[in-house]
């Protein structure tokens, strides 16, 4: 015999609610009562209701589904973001698609098409270079209002953002280095195109006309935020006539790779260079010399920035959505090991 599938009407009755309620609780349970949504959850459990998503998209013509643009999946500094945007729609009901953007061409009509043919509500991009281009194509099909950024972003672009404050961090590292008797600080920057290379470096730069610290044009490395970027940095260090005695890195994957190198050819961390890193990603703790960093809070960033995106959603919905200033997360210094006074 086959097992009749509950129905939302049965989930109703061992609720005792109506199905309205029921409805309510599987797509805004923020507008119900605690009580009633455990109320409905835990009937929905005993039932074992399923909601049946490709009727209830056709009906709504919503595909409950997020698409997060990444620039590179294999970096982990995503995945804390990632897990931010997970945990922020988990009561919501909604799916994620993620998608690469370091070996694929994401012209901005493939994305559109995603919006047109209701494959997704809106799109939480990590990725900075999107060209003007593609951003207008958005604008011009009218999806521009279902679109989130978060971590990167595009300058002169009006949509909405979630950031580090990357120009505060950079300071931080910079005063930490100099606060340690550091006068001689070189900085392995990002990709040169990229808008969080431009804020670290402007922050950098700040803080060193601040403190009135010597500067020498070399010590200004071009890296892209790799491992491969800190070993190359160390080829031109060792090339110097005037090593620098500190670094700052752009990221935490730079001053990995610059501290394995620097080993590699006798120079001790933090003993003969100190480094400082940017991101605070998992291995920092870890690794030998115990990076110090400064940490985003990558988590709430992302959690934030599908937050954001859905109340963009809900208003879009409603005709009352609104372009809002960027948020601005802070950030801090973690002291670790890998700083210290020089020739210490």
């Amino acid at each position: 015999m086959v097992q009749k599938s509950a129905r939302i009407l049965d989930v109703a009755r061992r609720a005792g609610v109506s199905t309205a309620t029921v409805s309510r609780a599987l797509s805004n349970p923020e507008l119900l009562t605690e009580a009633t949504r455990e109320s409905v959850f835990a009937a929905i459990r005993s039932t074992g209701y399923r909601v049946n998503r490709a009727a209830r998209n056709l009906r709504t013509r919503q595909a409950r589904t997020l698409l997060v643009l990444v620039p590179n999946l294999g970096n982990p500094f995503f995945s804390q973001i990632l897990a931010g945007i997970s945990e922020a729609i988990g009561e919501r009901d909604y799916s994620v698609l993620i998608v690469d953007t370091k070996d694929h061409a994401n012209t901005g009509k493939l994305l559109v098409d995603y919006f047109l043919d209701s494959q997704i509500d809106g799109m939480i991009c990590l990725d900075g270079s999107i060209s003007p281009h593609e951003l207008k194509q958005f604008e011009d099909n009218g999806v521009s209002g279902q679109i989130v950024f978060a971590c990167e972003w595009v300058h002169g672009s009006e949509l909405p953002s979630v950031r580090s404050d990357n120009i505060r961090g950079a300071r931080l590292a910079v005063r930490h280095l100099h606060e340690l008797g550091h006068r001689k600080i070189a900085h392995v920057t990002g990709p040169e195109d990229n808008v969080l290379t431009h804020a670290r470096r402007e922050g950098m730069l700040a803080e060193r006309a601040r403190l009135g610290l010597p500067f020498r044009e070399e010590w200004i490395i071009r890296g892209d935020f790799s491992l491969n970027s800190g070993r190359h940095a160390v080829e031109r260090i060792l090339a110097m006539e005037e090593r620098p005695t500190a670094v700052f890195c752009a990221s935490d994957q730079v001053a990995f790779g610059l501290i394995s190198t620097l080993a590699a050819n006798g120079i001790r961390v933090p003993e003969d260079m100190s480094v400082v890193g940017f991101d605070d990603i998992e291995l920092s703790e870890y690794y030998v010399p115990a990076l110090t960093t400064i940490r985003q809070d990558r988590r709430a960033l992302g959690a934030q920035a599908a937050t954001l995106l859905l109340e963009r959603i809900d208003r879009e919905n409603d005709g009352s959505c609104m372009m809002p200033a960027p948020v601005m997360l802070d950030v801090e210094l973690v002291v670790r090991a890998s700083a210290a006074k020089p020739g210490h």
